[in-house]
C-alpha cells in the first residue's frame, strides 16, 4: 500500500456494512478476489464466488465463512473463458430472481503463449477471460443490477500495465509475434474503455461503472504470470488485502462520491493515460467497432434490444 496515499484514507469509509445486498465476484478463490469476497462476507454481504475449480471455490469458500462467521457465502462454478458457460451461468442465476447490488469483475489471466480456447469458437485464451468474458458476463448481469438500481454498480479489476498500450481493434493479436504481456496490457487498456461505453451508454439505468488498479500484489496470479518480477520484489508487493482494498471501498461509497465511468486507483480517481504515452483519443474512436465484435463473438444483442 502506497504510505502517502493511506495518510488520507478516511476509516469510516471502510465500516459500511451492507447487511443483504448481493454481491458476485468472479475468480474469487484467490488473490484480489478470495480477499474482495472475504472482505464483503465481513460486512455482511450474500457473496457469490464464481470459481472456475469446484475444489478450490468450495475450499475459499468455506474459509471465509469460518473467518467472517457469515454462511451466506455461496459457490458458482464457471469457467470464465467459456461463452457458452458463462451464458449457462448467468440463465441459472437469472432464474433465482436475486437483485444484484455489486458485480466485480476480477477474474483474469496472463498467458505468455498463444493458446486458444477448446470449447466451440478458439479465442485466444487471455483475450477470451480478460475481455470476452468481462463483457459476456456484465452484459449478461445487466437485468439483475438494474433490479437493484439506483444502488448497483460494476467494479472491474484492471491494471497499471494498461498505461503502456493504446487501444486496438486487434483483439486476439492475429498481427504481430505474439505476446502475453503485451496480450494482457491491451486487454486492460480495453476493460478500462469498456467500463467508459457502459457507463455512458447504461446511464439511465441507475447501474455505475467503475474500473481500477490494485497496485501490484503478491497473488499467485502474479507469481504465476511473472515469477522473475514477483521474485525481484518479494517483500515490497503489496498482499492480496491490499490489492482488494479499493474493490471494496468502491463497493461500499456511496455514489454520488464516484464518477461513473472512472477509474481509481489507491481510493480516487486516476488518470487513464500518461503524459507523453501516446495512448490519448484511442477510446472513443475504436470502441464502436470493438464493441460491434464483442457482441458478435458473444452472440449477444446489445442489452437496449433485448428490453425493447
Amino acid at each position: 500500500m502506497n504510505r502517502e496515499h493511506s495518510k488520507r484514507y478516511n476509516p469510516e469509509d471502510m465500516q459500511t456494512k451492507i447487511e443483504g445486498k448481493n454481491c458476485i465476484v468472479t475468480g474469487a478463490n484467490s488473490g484480489i478476489g478470495y480477499a474482495t469476497a472475504e472482505g464483503l462476507a465481513s460486512r455482511g454481504a450474500n457473496v457469490y464466488m464464481v470459481c472456475r475449480s469446484k475444489e478450490r471455490g468450495e475450499a475459499a469458500r468455506s474459509k471465509i465463512q469460518s473467518i467472517t462467521g457469515n454462511e451466506n457465502v455461496y459457490l458458482e462454478v464457471c469457467d470464465l473463458s467459456s461463452v457458452n458457460e458463462i451464458k449457462s451461468f448467468t440463465s441459472r442465476f437469472t432464474s433465482k430472481d436475486v437483485p444484484i447490488n455489486v458485480l466485480v469483475n476480477n477474474a483474469g489471466l496472463l498467458e505468455h503463449n498463444r493458446i486458444t480456447t477448446s470449447a466451440g469458437t478458439r479465442h485466444e485464451l487471455n483475450f477470451a477471460v480478460n475481455v470476452l468474458g468481462t463483457y459476456t458476463m456484465t452484459e449478461l448481469m445487466l437485468p439483475l443490477l438494474e433490479k437493484a438500481a439506483p444502488d448497483s454498480r460494476v467494479i472491474t479489476v484492471s491494471s497499471g500495465g494498461m498505461y503502456t498500450t493504446p487501444l486496438t481493434e486487434d483483439l486476439q493479436f492475429s498481427r504481430g509475434n505474439f505476446d502475453g504481456v503485451e496480450q494482457y496490457a491491451r486487454n486492460k487498456r480495453i476493460q478500462i474503455a469498456l467500463t467508459e461505453k457502459w457507463a455512458e451508454t447504461y446511464k439511465d439505468k441507475g447501474i455505475g461503472f467503475y474500473s481500477m488498479h490494485p497496485g501490484w500484489a503478491e497473488t499467485p496470479g502474479v507469481a504465476n504470470s511473472l515469477p522473475g518480477f514477483s521474485k525481484s520484489l518479494s517483500g515490497k508487493l503489496r498482499t492480496s488485502e491490499q490489492g482488494a482494498d479499493t474493490v471494496i471501498w468502491l463497493a461500499l461509497m456511496r455514489k454520488e462520491k464516484l464518477l461513473s465511468g472512472a477509474f481509481y486507483f489507491d481510493r480516487v480517481e486516476a488518470p487513464k493515460h500518461l503524459k507523453f504515452a501516446a495512448t490519448g483519443g484511442s477510446h472513443a474512436a475504436a470502441m464502436d467497432s470493438i464493441i460491434n465484435n464483442l457482441r458478435s463473438l458473444s452472440s449477444l444483442s446489445s442489452f437496449n434490444e433485448t428490453q425493447q
